[in-house]
C-alpha cells in the first residue's frame, strides 16, 4: 500500500460528494427549514398575544363556571366544606322554593317589557335626531346625559321624585286636581316606575342607533323615493335591513342585562321602604312592594349572602345561565333566519 499523498486536484468521488451534502444542505431542506422558522415564529407571535386573553378567559371564566356547577349539587355554607346532595338544590328550586317563582316573572316582565321600550324608544330618538339639523349636538348631548349618570344616583333621583307625599310629581299633579299615585310603594306601579327609569337612562343604546342610522347609504332612500316609497315602506325595506346587525346587538345585550336586572330594583325596594342599605334583613326588604320588584338575581344574593346557602344559590346561577344562552340562540337563530329571508 502506497504512502503517497492524495492528490489535491482528485475530483470528488461518492464520499466527497456525501460529505458536501451534510455540510452544506440543498435548496429544497434550506427552504423546508425557514418555512419551519417562520411558522414557528407566527406561532409563537399568536400565543404571546392570545394567552393573556385565554389565560383571563380560564381563571376567570371557566374555571368559575365549573366550581358553580359543582357546587350547585352540594350544600355549601362558606364555613363548612361542601356536601354532595345530588339534585336536591334543583328539587328545591323547581318545586318548593316559595319566592323564586315571583321573581323569575318579575324578571320575564322586565324582559319582555322593559328590553323593546327601550330599543323602540331609542330608535325613535335617534330618528328623530337624524332629521334635525339645527343644534343636533345640543339634543344629542341633551339625550345622552342620562346615561353617564350612576345607577344608584339615578333610583334614589326618581324614587324622590315620584314620592307620594312630597315629591314633585305628584305635587305637579295636585295643582291640576289630580291625586297622585303611589308609584314605588304601589305594587301595581313599582315596575313601570323603573320602566320610565330605564327609558330616562337609555342614552347609551340611542347613541348606537344614531351611528347606525347617520351610516345608512342615502343613495338607497333616493331610490325607493324614485319608486314611490312612503316614510314606513322606506323605514322597513331600507332603514331596518341595514341597521339590523345593531338591533340584534342591542337586543342581546338588554335581554342579557334584564335577566341580571338587580341595582335599580334592589335600590328602589330599600329607598322606597325607607331604608338605607340591603345588608340587613335582605330577605324581607328586597322586593318591596309586596316582592313587585324581587328579580331572579337578588332572590340568588339572598340565598348565597343573606342565608349563607351558597349551594343552592350556586344552583339558582346554573338556571339563569342555561335561560340566558336558550334565549341568546332563540335571539341569533331567529336573526339569521331573517337574513336568509332578506338576502
Amino acid at each position: 500500500m502506497s504512502d503517497s499523498p492524495i492528490p489535491l486536484n482528485r475530483p470528488p468521488g461518492r464520499a466527497g460528494r456525501l460529505g458536501r451534502a451534510r455540510t452544506a444542505p440543498a435548496p429544497d431542506a434550506a427552504h423546508r427549514t425557514s418555512r419551519r422558522r417562520r411558522t414557528l415564529r407566527a406561532r409563537l407571535t399568536f400565543w404571546s398575544m392570545t394567552g393573556p386573553a385565554l389565560i383571563g378567559l380560564v381563571v376567570f371564566f371557566l374555571y368559575p363556571l365549573c366550581a358553580n356547577v359543582f357546587y350547585s349539587f352540594t350544600n355549601y355554607d362558606l364555613a363548612s366544606p361542601p356536601k354532595w346532595i345530588g339534585l336536591r338544590n334543583y328539587e328545591y328550586l323547581f318545586t318548593q322554593d316559595p319566592r323564586v317563582g315571583k321573581a323569575a316573572l318579575n324578571t320575564l316582565w322586565f324582559v319582555v317589557i322593559l328590553v323593546p321600550v327601550r330599543m323602540a324608544c331609542s330608535l325613535g330618538i335617534a330618528l328623530l335626531l337624524t332629521r334635525r339639523k339645527r343644534a343636533s349636538g345640543f339634543w344629542r348631548t341633551l339625550f345622552y346625559i342620562p346615561a353617564l349618570v350612576p345607577p344608584v344616583a339615578s333610583v334614589v333621583g326618581f324614587v324622590f321624585l315620584f314620592n307620594p307625599g312630597a315629591g314633585p310629581v305628584n305635587a305637579l299633579l295636585r295643582t291640576f286636581g289630580v291625586k297622585g299615585p303611589l308609584w314605588f310603594n304601589d305594587p301595581a306601579l313599582s315596575k313601570p316606575s323603573l320602566l320610565l327609569l330605564g327609558v330616562w337612562m337609555m342614552g347609551d343604546i340611542m347613541v348606537i342607533f344614531l351611528a347606525a342610522l347617520l351610516d345608512v347609504p342615502k343613495d338607497q332612500y333616493e331610490a325607493a323615493e324614485l319608486d314611490g316609497a312612503g316614510p314606513g315602506n322606506k323605514f322597513r325595506y331600507v332603514t331596518l335591513p341595514n341597521i339590523s346587525p345593531v338591533v340584534l346587538f342591542s337586543a342581546v345585550t338588554g335581554v342579557i342585562a334584564a335577566l341580571q336586572y338587580f341595582t335599580e330594583a334592589a335600590v328602589a325596594s330599600s329607598v322606597a321602604n325607607g331604608k338605607t342599605g340591603i345588608d340587613a334583613g335582605a330577605d324581607q326588604l328586597l322586593g318591596y312592594p309586596n316582592d313587585s320588584l324581587l328579580t331572579f338575581t337578588q332572590w340568588m344574593y339572598v340565598q348565597g349572602f343573606s342565608s349563607f346557602q351558597l349551594g343552592y344559590a350556586a344552583a339558582m346561577a346554573v338556571v339563569l345561565f342555561v335561560v340566558a344562552a336558550a334565549v341568546m340562540a332563540v335571539l341569533l337563530r331567529r336573526a339569521g333566519l331573517f337574513r336568509q329571508k332578506g338576502a
